[in-house]
């Protein structure tokens, strides 16, 4: 017989279902993703950190849980929440299960309940804090505890989920992921793109700092041509500089980018070093993309239930093109704190938020969403093809 499990939200409302993965008890922001698959990738992905996760789509883990698809170390939500766990994991990929996964890794699911209407409710009323919890199943006493939970506002997360070192990385992209530009799968050898170095045949160095930031990011920065070295985010100026980059990356990561303070002044020494020799060019997603909203002068804020999926429209307003996006962020650069040497260079089209900045005159730019997908779309890949041709 399953195991009963309840959700309990900080307005109130309270839902019942069945438990998997883990047992015991989690607080975290309740939010919703509307992706059709990549759930492995989600759980994965340390942008996640301090949130309770419910899904859209009604069955997940249909196609299991593989080495190949983890977007880090270890899963990072707090907790999941979906409408029905598929009782069989079923592709040749497939390594185990769902469940067996999450139980493994400590992440408390639940299924069974009313996704439908967590997530009307999250629309209406906006993220809320929460408790997931197998062990205490009063409902008075689970929504006084999510109220009192610390919730997402004013934390720095991406400390804790950070590497404590540098390391280099070397690995590129899945080969029989890509397709050529004739449309065909490519079975063996490398991106048909073709990783580019300079005229002296060297590979330009980036240094990529993390703040919780997804592996298929650095595979894209190799099969750009790129020799990749990954710092914590919290590296001062002085030792990235140390590296003589020819670009500096900056990652996703969790948490409130108001928090950031450190790495937004380290941001700003690294744009004025850059600014008093050739330009050190720079290239921010996600939370990197808030930092450097807020090192240019700007304002963060928070999102009434935040952007989370795979299919969100997105205006290139200097070409006009629509890219449809991958994206994962509950807070938004203020377009109008910012100075007007920063163009705005992408929208959304659902809500009007903005989704992407540049500097007029530096080469320092930065997008809100994921070009590097894992899962979703590849609308976006040519943003990593734009930060490889601004070094030399």
């Amino acid at each position: 017989m399953s195991e009963t499990a309840k959700l309990a939200l900080e307005d109130g409302t309270v839902f019942t279902g069945r438990a998997f993965g883990a047992r015991g008890e989690v607080d975290g922001e309740v939010v919703f993703n509307t992706s059709m698959t990549g759930y492995q990738e989600i759980l994965t992905d340390p942008s996640y950190h301090g949130q309770i996760v419910t899904m859209t789509y009604p069955e997940i883990g249909n196609y299991g849980i593989n080495e190949d698809d983890a977007e880090s170390r270890r899963p990072w939500v707090r907790g999941f929440v979906i409408r029905e766990l598929s009782g069989r994991a079923s592709n040749f990929r497939s390594q185990g299960s769902l469940d067996e996964f999450l139980a493994r890794n400590g992440i408390l699911g639940i299924e069974g309940i009313d996704t439908r209407a967590l997530v009307r409710l999250t629309r209406t009323r906006g993220a809320m804090k929460g408790i997931l919890s197998t062990a205490d199943l009063d409902d008075a006493s689970l929504v006084d505890k999510a109220r009192k939970s610390p919730g997402l506002v004013g934390r720095d997360l991406a400390r804790e989920v950070m590497p404590e070192k540098s390391f280099t990385w070397e690995p590129g992209l899945h080969a029989e992921y890509y397709l050529d530009p004739s449309g065909r799968n490519v079975e063996d050898g490398p991106d048909p793109r073709g990783g580019s170095t300079s005229p002296n045949g060297k590979r330009p160095h980036v240094v990529a700092l993390d703040y919780g930031m997804k592996w298929n990011i650095l595979r894209f920065l190799v099969e750009t041509g790129c020799k990749v070295t990954a710092m914590p985010g919290s590296t001062p100026a002085e030792a990235i500089l140390e590296q003589q980059p020819d670009g500096i990356f900056l990652s996703n990561g969790p948490g409130d980018p108001g928090a950031l303070g450190e790495s937004v002044e380290t941001l700003r020494s690294l744009i004025r070093a850059g600014s008093e020799s050739r330009g050190i060019p720079i290239f921010g997603i996600c939370l990197g993309h808030q930092l450097l909203g807020q090192a240019f002068g700007g304002r963060t804020f928070k999102l009434k239930f935040g952007h989370r999926g795979a299919n969100h429209p997105v205006r290139n307003e200097r070409t006009g093109r629509v890219e449809i996006t991958t994206q994962n962020h509950g807070f938004a650069v203020d377009p109008s704190s910012l100075p007007g040497d920063v163009e705005l260079s992408h929208v959304n089209l659902n809500d009007q938020t903005l989704e992407g900045l540049q500097h007029r005159r530096l080469p320092v730019f930065g997008v809100q969403y994921h070009p590097e997908a894992s899962a979703g779309p590849h609308d976006s890949q040519y943003l990593f093809d734009e930060f490889r041709a601004m070094m030399p």
